[in-house]
């Protein structure tokens, strides 16, 4: 029996693309640019501020990437919950789990200041038996590392447990951690077939996780 899920964040848990693309037409305009294009970001969100950087200024070498992602990230947590909400059906899967007192939590790479403030703006932190964020460890996902803390935190067992994600990373981290992973088809998955990643299943929407689960 499954006795914890574990869900990463971005593109995943919750679809907070809008708010990020918002903050790069900010930045954008701040920085003499159109704010045309800012939406192309939204296909990377799920690796990252630089990946972000990268596609909102495709020119940028190195050094103007590290220059312009703390203004970014800035920017991004003035509005960090405007137009972010859980994917559809994402509620009722949490509910779901909920109600058979099986334990979830968040493990993500987004820094603890904007995972842990848009957790509780969507009233989901208080929820989540566990949340691992980017800066909790010194490891990052892919390595196994954060998502091993977060069974602890959890007090399950790693092998009894899933973890749902929508980048290659997610599943890589995962495996290596020796959960069973499900890869999320609904995420950011910019062109990718998630189905590349080796995840022990392949979910095309939030609905049909529950009965992924098998919690009955």
């Amino acid at each position: 029996m499954i006795q914890a899920v574990f869900f990463d964040l971005d593109g995943t848990l919750v679809d907070s693309a809008p708010d990020m693309v918002v903050a790069m037409r900010r930045l954008r305009v701040e920085q003499g640019e159109s704010p045309d294009g800012a939406e192309s970001i939204g296909a990377v969100v799920s690796r990252g501020g630089r990946a972000m950087i990268r596609r909102g200024f495709p020119a940028a070498d190195e050094a103007r990437v590290e220059a312009l992602l703390p203004r970014f990230l800035e920017l991004y947590a003035q509005a960090i919950a405007t137009h972010a909400r859980l994917f559809p059906g994402m509620d009722a899967v949490l509910a779901s789990l909920e109600a058979r007192a099986v334990p979830w939590g968040v493990v993500t790479n987004k820094p603890g200041n904007l995972a842990r403030a848009l957790m509780s703006e969507l009233a989901l932190r208080q929820r989540c038996a566990a949340l691992v964020c980017g800066d909790c460890l010194p490891q990052k996902k892919p390595d196994p590392a954060p998502l091993l803390h977060a069974c602890a935190l959890a007090g399950v067992a790693v092998a009894d447990s899933v973890y749902v994600g929508d980048d290659a990373r997610d599943i890589e981290a995962g495996r290596a951690a020796g959960m069973r992973t499900i890869a999320a088809a609904w995420g950011y998955l910019d062109g990718e077939d998630p189905r590349d990643w080796g995840a022990d299943q392949v979910i095309d929407s939030p609905s049909q996780l529950v009965p992924a689960f098998a919690l009955d």
